[in-house]
């Protein structure tokens, strides 16, 4: 009996993840609906020592004064790593953000000023570019508890005193006397 050989291919690309045409999808008024992985943004991970979680959100696409414009609202949890106790610690996401998109660095200028530039370079970007390009502004870049939160910092030692009195060494103090008797 032959055997088929199986084929495996690479897995596809997640939605939120391909290049769009900025132009495109301004020009049509297009709504956009995500889920993220925190852990799947590269640059997130190079700032923080260890992300997890998920945001889910929205991205409104349209025109403000000739300039392609995202509406980005975004929810979730982040999972972070405390960096006072190195312990997990979760923050909840809530971000919103207006943000003009331009394929060129000098296309800046166009951009009303209400509006934060973002370059889309040759005209496309992706939606998890926009998704952590805010994150990035969003999470702290040292992850603490709250104040008003656990925190699992070890006790310190209590500083142990000792009742008995020490005799303090001088080992020069008489070194003057010594001094004077060559003289």
């Amino acid at each position: 009996m032959r055997t088929v050989d199986t084929y495996y291919t690479r897995p596809m690309s997640p939605p939120w993840s391909k290049p769009l045409d900025v132009d495109r999808l301004s020009e049509a008024v297009a709504d956009i609906d995500f889920a993220v992985p925190l852990a799947e943004l590269p640059r997130l991970r190079s700032q923080l020592a260890s992300v997890e979680g998920e945001v889910r959100g929205h991205v409104h696409f349209g025109r403000k004064a000739g300039v392609a414009v995202a509406e980005l609202t975004m929810n979730g949890t982040a999972r972070l790593v405390c960096q006072r106790c190195l312990e997990a610690m979760e923050l909840p996401v809530e971000a919103t953000a207006r943000v003009g998109l331009v394929a060129a660095e000098a296309d800046v200028s166009r951009v009303p000023e209400d509006l934060e530039p973002v370059l889309a370079r040759e005209g496309r970007i992706s939606v998890g570019e926009l998704v952590e390009e805010e994150l990035l502004l969003t999470l702290p870049i040292v992850p603490l508890h709250a104040e008003g939160d656990a925190c699992v910092v070890a006790p310190s030692a209590p500083l142990v005193t000792d009742e008995r009195e020490v005799e303090t060494q001088r080992p020069f103090e008489r070194l003057d006397e010594l001094f004077k008797r060559d003289r």
